[in-house]
């Protein structure tokens, strides 16, 4: 089981308070991703969660336990971190092995698990070489190996892909996704990259200043966005935001729509701009869009095939259906 259960946490830090009163629930087999701008209280939380930083208040309860009080070692919760954190002098299956030793498991079941563990995670043909002689990606499965041996009830990721280059990050990513499927454990996951998270996550939690704006799947908090922060946090681009007179056509202090909701032609179309940059990426080009009168720059995902380029003047057609719209606390006006 891994069901976590937090109720009315804060964390204070002196005269700060990081993590006001905080309600979030968490269940068994979840991949629950907590993502967020820099400085949001993300990775504070998920210390809190294994132990590492003391609540200041409230209750933190594990499979029905209260864990509030409990030391790291006793919550049954594994945590790895981005900086794999591997002692460089042991070969792949002693640092596996690491926390299974200092529990004075027996031989037999540690080899039992370390082999398990690293088949699992294709490691069975690097198991006896040291840190210094792998890949960065092998060096975060060996740190994850030596989390999945300890048979957890749930597993705690601290932007362990973080110190990857962009195509690590990409097949990472995918490897923890289906070890999730596979292993059928909790997973609580840090991230800044709401890529990350929308590709990752069952459930996302998205931090500001230490407060939940919005819990919900990622195409809940694609679609239905609860304030302008949520929107224009998830999705990549991230949406479009105007204000002025043609959010008020809308009866909106803020109207959002999202760059792939925007159709664009060389004649026609109710807004228009001059192309500043054209993004070209293949199957799609992002062009960011000045002098519209709206937002400036507007960004519109279109086609690979279009072929705009600096200076182009460029007709936008909204897809009035997918207009988002926000009143003047930048909450969601149903």
């Amino acid at each position: 089981m891994g069901n976590i259960t937090l109720s009315q946490v804060t964390k204070t830090f002196g005269d700060v308070e990081v993590i006001p009163p905080l309600d979030l629930q968490i269940n068994d087999g979840e991949f629950v991703v907590f993502v967020g701008p820099s400085g949001c209280g993300k990775s504070t939380l998920l210390r809190l969660i294994a132990g590492l930083e003391d609540v200041t208040s409230g209750k933190i309860e594990i499979d029905g336990q209260n864990a509030t009080e409990l030391p790291p070692a006793r919550r049954g919760l594994a945590m790895v971190f981005q900086s794999y954190a591997l002692y460089p002098h042991m070969t792949v299956r002693k640092n596996i092995a690491f926390p299974l030793k200092m529990a004075k498991m027996s031989e037999a079941e540690i080899k039992k698990r370390v082999d398990h563990a690293a088949s699992i995670l294709n490691l069975s043909d690097y198991i006896d070489r040291r840190p210094g002689q792998l890949s960065g990606g092998q060096r975060q499965r060996v740190a994850i190996g030596r989390a999945i041996v300890r048979e957890p009830a749930a597993f705690l990721f601290d932007e362990p892909l973080s110190n990857l280059d962009a195509a690590l990050r990409v097949g990472m990513r995918l490897e923890i996704s289906e070890l999730h499927k596979r292993l059928a454990t909790t997973m609580v996951y840090v991230t800044h990259d709401q890529v990350e998270a929308m590709t990752m996550a069952d459930k996302i939690v998205v931090l500001r200043a230490g407060n939940i704006e919005q819990v919900g799947s990622p195409l809940e908090l694609y679609r239905t966005p609860r304030n302008k922060f949520v929107a224009g946090f998830i999705g990549s681009p991230t949406m479009n935001l105007i204000e002025g007179p043609e959010a008020q056509k809308h009866g909106a202090h803020t109207i959002g729509i999202r760059p792939e909701h925007i159709e664009v032609s060389a004649s026609d179309g109710p807004w228009q701009g001059v192309v500043g940059v054209a993004e070209h990426l293949g199957s799609d080009t992002f062009f960011h869009i000045h002098d519209s009168g709206l937002a400036d720059p507007m960004t519109v995902r279109a086609s690979g095939e279009v072929s705009f380029r600096h200076g182009d003047r460029i007709y936008m057609t909204p897809r009035t259906d997918l207009i988002h719209k926000f009143d003047t606390q930048g909450q969601r006006i149903a």
